[in-house]
């Protein structure tokens, strides 16, 4: 087949296939220009999943009619001038591709009106081309019709789902937008029924609310990072991070929850995704995952908003200090601000999420030069555990105290693992492991599978204490051991090569903090004496996270002096 320039049409239907996926990549680019264009109040209305119908209304500045046809003509727009303007974009649209590529794909009329002209325009566009245009009274703001989405392309119908779930498609992109914009009134209606509806006050809450329920919103925390200056080696990066996130409590069991927007543009990152999860380390409950919106505002040179299609996928200049900065500022709200456990908030087992890739802070923290590491033991502390008095310890697992606005019940090995982890991480921060030796060198066999990880990680075992030399065919001579785990080293160190066998090498050292910590602590049926309760309460009360553990089961509950009272009939 000879070598030919493809025709306009085919040339558009390839473009459109490009931005055009769902119905809701259709919502979401007009969406975006009503918010380009200024509006405080944006109405989306479908039918049939969007196939049928889509209609944008918006109270923006408008299009003027002599720039209505202009619009829909293959990389127009009003955002840009430049190339130069792409290293800076402050708009959400910016290619000139959305319109016409809408066109290609589906019937789509334009009402319009701009500010200064005495009346609208109306634009009918068929098969990307204008069938009719003539003047419409309307008052300031745009409306968007677009019938019959792939009426060109019917194969693209075959890869829609059910009418609900594009419907659904369509309902999430409006409501990450009224969360990016709480200042903006938003309405959708699917089927000719309310789906949601937003006041457009401003408040974050109060878009929440709207989106989520008041349930949801009355278990958000604020996030507010302070202007954080990181110099990297493209010069100096200013990010602030700001947004709601959930209780721990709140977990979800998919990512759904998981809200980004870079300068407000709604975004996918999986860096953010796991910085966020990082902040939750040891809090979520199994299977869990958080519940979060959170706006990174930053320089628009230090993002790039040019490398995807949809402009659904950024990339930061410096991937680093944006982690860092969403860690830290996410952790700091959960620390300060989330409550102890209430007796009937526990209901489900907890399970840690894998910690900030440790190695990695702290070979940073050995470097002059490096910022200081955001780990989970410099995180601000939680509010401090009250005064406790111990009175006594149950079933030999819970030791019981008083404080004074209730009862605390703490689960004994959860908070001895709490102790015993920040000790060990804050001596491997310092590089300075307690190390017991032996009174003789023990010897040390491996399965082959063993001898594999123990050599790749030999020099990590070595900065927890552990000192091991080759002898023989999978055989070791230990000769130190660290201190907090010299009673069951053995046991510890062959646990721990199964565990990190087929672990990516930067999990390996907080496997072995978590590890170090569990074996060797108090264990459950274990009985303690007053001294020893006291002295592990008040232990616990210098953690940087007194309430879970390093797997993130809950440390203690509470009972309210208030549910005491309810429960024998005190109070009213």
């Amino acid at each position: 087949m000879p070598i030919k320039i493809l025709d306009k049409e085919t040339i558009n239907q390839i473009a459109a296939g490009e931005v055009v996926e769902r119905p809701s990549s259709v919502v979401k680019e007009l969406v975006e220009n009503a918010l380009d264009a200024g509006s405080s109040q944006i109405g989306v209305e479908i039918r049939g999943g969007g196939i049928a119908l889509i209609k944008v209304t918006d109270n923006g500045v408008g299009i003027p009619s002599s720039e209505v046809e202009l619009a829909f003509e293959r990389h127009a727009t009003s955002k840009i001038k430049t190339s130069h303007d792409l290293q800076s974009i402050g708009s959400l649209g910016f290619r000139g591709e959305a319109l016409p590529s809408i066109a290609a794909v589906a019937d789509v009329e334009v009402v319009t009106s701009a500010d200064g002209e005495k009346s609208g325009t109306y634009l009918l566009l068929e098969g990307g081309a204008v069938a009719k245009k003539v003047g419409q009274a309307r008052t300031r703001g745009t409306t968007f019709t677009v019938r019959n989405l792939f009426k060109r392309v019917p194969a693209r119908l075959k890869f829609l789902k059910s009418q609900n779930t594009e419907s659904s498609h369509v309902a999430n992109v409006v409501s990450q937008y009224a969360l990016a914009y709480p200042e903006v009134a938003f309405s959708l209606i699917i089927d000719g029924k309310e789906n949601l509806k937003t006041s457009g006050q401003g408040k974050l809450l109060d878009a929440i609310i709207d989106v989520y329920g008041v349930a949801t919103a009355g278990k958000m925390l604020s996030v507010d990072s302070s202007q954080q200056s990181w110099t990297s080696d493209q010069g100096a990066l200013d990010i602030h991070v700001a947004g709601m996130v959930g209780a721990p409590e709140l977990g979800k069991s998919g990512r759904g929850y998981l809200s980004f927007f870079v300068n407000r543009r709604w975004v996918n990152s999986r860096i953010l995704s796991y910085a966020v999860e990082e902040a939750y380390s040891g809090l979520l409950m199994t299977g869990r995952h958080p519940v979060a919106i959170i706006d990174i505002n930053l320089l628009p040179d230090a993002v790039d908003v040019n490398i995807h299609p949809a402009k659904s996928e950024v990339k930061f200049r410096s991937e680093g200090e944006v982690f860092r900065t969403v860690q830290k500022a996410v952790r700091q709200a959960l620390t300060a601000q989330m409550p102890v456990p209430r007796i009937d908030d526990v209901t489900a087992p907890y399970k840690a999420m894998p910690n900030y890739r440790l190695e990695q802070l702290w070979k940073e923290s050995a470097s002059p030069a490096s910022h200081t590491p955001s780990t989970e033991s410099q995180s601000p502390l939680t509010a401090s555990l009250p005064v406790l008095r111990v009175v006594g310890q149950v079933l030999n697992c819970y030791i019981v105290a008083e404080g004074p606005d209730g009862l605390y019940v703490i689960d004994q090995h959860a908070a001895h693992e709490r102790i015993r982890y920040d000790k060990v991480l804050k001596q491997r921060e310092q590089k300075q492991p307690e190390v017991q030796g032996l009174l003789e060198p023990a010897t040390f066999d491996v399965t082959p599978r063993q001898d594999a990880i123990m050599r790749s990680c030999q020099e990590a075992l070595a900065g927890f204490g552990f000192t091991l030399e080759s002898f023989g065919e999978r055989t070791y001579l230990v000769r130190t051991v660290p201190a907090m785990s010299v009673n069951d080293w053995s046991g510890m160190l062959k646990e721990l090569l199964d565990e990190l066998s087929g672990e990516e090498r930067g999990k390996w050292e907080e496997k072995m903090v978590a590890s170090i910590a569990c074996h060797g602590a108090i264990k459950a049926g274990q009985g303690l004496s007053d001294d020893e309760m006291r002295s592990l309460v008040r232990q616990l009360e210098q953690t940087a996270n007194p309430w879970t553990c390093p797997h993130g089961r809950p440390t203690i509950i509470k009972l309210s002096a208030a549910h005491l009272e309810r429960g024998f009939g005190r109070t009213g």
